[in-house]
């Protein structure tokens, strides 16, 4: 049994703590908030910013785990450098948790070291700057902030007239101490998808099936697999997504982002060092590993000999219309009760409006129509109300 120190306790990292006691491992599941959907499932928790290099310091001799996974952004990741020297292993490695948990460390990566194709991208610390970059990259341009997650803070800047307020989002939508935003060419691509990718300690990389997804404000609202990607395009995706991660070292999922153009081919665009929320569609089934549970074995260091495509399915997230301190209440859960189809409920503690809460997926028979279980799980979650 190895004693596991899970870094973020929300939806994904309930998942892998499931799956983690399913093999018989002990979590402990820290967070910045009490009750976060990890916490309900792990042996012990611990809750503290983990922005605070001496909360997490502390964590860390208390529990004295074999293995630390982070499941958040906002982590004093340089403190992992030191765990890992210790002989505490970092999933899937320091480095890797260092250079994702900052768009410019691993845009730098991909783009000036590794030659991988990326959108045109400006840096900005001031206003100012946010002006220069948009001037030379033309509109419409993308806004993020270096270090945020689940779309905050991002904005489609379609005119100069939109750019004092996709100052001020981005900023207050950073998470961590980095107030920095990082200004991208709009790539006109004709479809995104997630390229699940398994490193191993001693074994070859794999890579689950394309995963195509459909994003509303930066955030995730619906996910499908396999995504229809020419075979060209993929192999494309494959190579980058083996040549970044490779470069980050370490066992473990990794989440790659891309954009497919028929114009200018496949665009490296983001990547994950853990389970990827899109990925939320594994559950329905379609695989033989859900992502979680290759998280896992990759991080034990236990053999995955193959992954193999089981069924296509697809994923829809019910959000929150409202906010409220108030533990949350669901209506219409009985009628999301059909066949191929499952419910997920977070059990996150509170609400804000358009905060996910839980995830509806579907199946159908690899000779299904993939259209069809998208329509369906979409249709199933808007039955869902939560108050």
């Amino acid at each position: 049994m190895k004693k596991i120190l899970l870094l973020g306790s929300g939806e994904l990292g309930k998942e892998f703590v499931i799956a983690a006691q399913r093999l018989g491992q002990h979590v402990i599941a820290c967070d910045s908030y009490a009750g976060a959907p990890a916490m309900q499932v792990a042996d012990e928790c611990e809750v503290f910013s983990m922005l605070d290099g001496e909360a997490l310091e502390r964590a860390v001799r208390k529990h004295r785990p074999d293995i630390i996974v982070p499941e958040i952004e906002a982590i004093r990741t340089e403190k992992l450098y030191d765990f890992e020297a210790e002989g505490i292993q970092i999933t899937p490695s320091a480095r890797a948790v260092n250079f994702t948990m900052n768009r410019k460390a691993i845009r730098d990566l991909a783009a000036q070291e590794l030659g991988l194709k990326t959108a045109k991208y400006f840096y900005a610390k001031t206003y100012e700057e946010l002006e220069a970059a948009a001037a030379q990259i033309g509109f419409p341009c993308v806004v993020k902030p270096l270090m945020s997650s689940s779309g905050k803070g991002q904005s489609l800047v379609k005119t100069a007239d939109e750019l004092p307020h996709a100052w001020e989002y981005g900023i207050s939508g950073s998470r961590g101490d980095i107030q920095e935003l990082i200004i991208e060419e709009f790539i006109h691509f004709d479809s995104e998808i997630t390229l699940l990718t398994v490193t191993q300690k001693n074994g070859p990389t794999l890579f689950c099936p394309p995963i195509g997804h459909v994003q509303k404000g930066g955030d995730y609202r619906e996910s499908f697999q396999p995504a229809h990607i020419s075979e060209e395009h993929l192999a494309e995706a494959q190579r980058m997504a083996a040549k970044v991660t490779e470069a980050l070292t370490g066992a473990g999922i990794w989440g790659v982002e891309f954009f497919l153009s028929h114009e200018g081919g496949v665009y490296f665009s983001e990547l994950s060092p853990r389970p990827h929320d899109t990925g939320m569609v594994t559950l329905a089934g379609t695989q033989n590993f859900n992502e979680f549970e290759l998280h896992l074995r990759a991080a034990l260091g236990l053999p995955i000999p193959c992954i193999k495509q089981m069924r296509i399915g697809a994923s829809a997230v019910i959000l929150s219309t409202i906010a409220s301190e108030a533990t949350p209440q669901y209506k219409g859960l009985e009628l999301t009760c059909e066949e191929d189809a499952d419910l997920r409920i977070f059990g996150k503690p509170t609400t804000r409006v358009n905060r996910r809460m839980g995830v509806v997926v579907c199946n159908a028979p690899n000779d299904g129509n993939l259209n069809e279980v998208r329509d369906k799980a979409k249709r199933l979650a808007s039955y869902v109300e939560v108050f």
